[in-house]
């Protein structure tokens, strides 16, 4: 048997900018962090008892006799790109899917992640990044972005730089003090509203000269928040302020980023104090991220009491196998007859 857990992401700056129709032509940039909110992928061979040969639990149940079978298209196509057959997958997580934290793509690293485990083989995190970018977006056919996975894979606080030869995973270097601060000052509240982000995408695909622009005025501020967190100089409010200033801008690249009620809630939490603030993800709903100072956060709680609020800290590790029991398994043995 199999444990993986993997952390969700959430993205600060360059959103956008990891899709490879941009990046391939402009570059692109992301600043994100995981952090302790995760999924939890157990699998293990299924015992033959049974006249079914593979066993999901997500969001609903799946038994069915061929991998060709399975309605969950990343499971089936996982299965089918490293050869598994007869398995029992079971998927847990601390947050809803469809919420703007990346979670699809957690779980098709966690998956991944625990399917070599299954076989036996090691995957390191560049490997398994990879593996699911090509799962999500060329075997599943989902439109979006690079980011997700890498983040998932990785962990940690970093800058994800992209170009027409790949991506390159740069820590940020942020004293203690500074991430402890920044972490802080951010408070984040469900909305209560999810839709799928390659959806999302899909709607607000770069069509034009004028997304364009815009983009790539989100991925100069790429530069201008690492600055903030790299220089002990610098106004760390300077981060909320950019907050505000690249989901003002996301919200001008496509008509599903927002939606009035969301637009009514960020209003109110800035009335409320928080110096800026963005939707997390793709956009449509899901979880509202605020950058508030600690003296003003209980004003903002009150302004948000309809929401949920969902604390967190920074975490670094990334995906794990954080169970391994070898199984001795004969793919060849006999099962019972139907």
């Amino acid at each position: 048997m199999i444990i993986t857990r993997t952390p969700f992401r959430m993205s600060f700056f360059g959103g956008g900018t990891d899709i490879p129709d941009f990046f391939r032509e402009h570059g692109g940039a992301v600043l994100s962090t995981t952090f302790d909110k995760y999924c939890y992928v157990t699998v293990r061979h299924l015992p033959r008892f049974f006249d079914y040969t593979t066993e999901l639990s997500y969001a609903k149940i799946e038994r069915v006799k061929s991998v060709d079978e399975i309605e969950h298209p990343a499971v089936r196509n996982a299965m089918k790109m490293l050869d598994m057959h007869e398995i029992r997958l079971t998927y847990e997580a601390d947050l809803p899917a469809r919420s703007g934290l990346g979670t699809s793509s957690s779980f098709a690293v966690g998956m991944l992640n625990a399917f070599y485990a299954l076989k036996g083989k090691y995957a390191d995190k560049k490997k398994l990044a990879d593996d699911a970018i090509y799962l999500e977006r060329e075997l599943c056919r989902e439109a979006g972005g690079w980011q997700d996975q890498i983040a998932a894979s990785y962990g940690g606080f970093n800058r994800i730089d992209f170009d027409a030869s790949g991506y390159d995973v740069q820590p940020v270097i942020i004293s203690p003090e500074r991430k402890r601060m920044l972490n802080e000052r951010l408070m984040m509240f469900f909305t209560g509203f999810t839709r799928l982000s390659s959806d999302v995408q899909k709607a607000n695909h770069i069509t034009d000269g004028e997304k364009t622009q815009q983009l790539l005025r989100m991925y100069a501020l790429v530069d201008e928040a690492q600055a903030v967190l790299t220089d002990k100089s610098r106004d760390l409010d300077d981060f909320g302020r950019l907050l505000d200033t690249t989901w003002r801008l996301k919200r001008q690249t496509g008509a599903k980023v927002s939606t009035d009620s969301i637009d009514g809630i960020y209003r109110k939490g800035i009335e409320a104090g928080a110096i800026g603030g963005k939707l997390l993800g793709a956009g449509g709903g899901g979880f509202l991220l605020f950058y508030v100072r600690p003296e003003d956060q209980p004003r903002v709680r009150e302004a948000m009491k309809e929401l949920l609020y969902v604390p967190f800290r920074f975490e670094n590790g990334g995906t794990r196998v954080i169970h391994y029991t070898p199984e001795d398994y004969d793919l060849n043995g006999a099962r019972p007859l139907s």
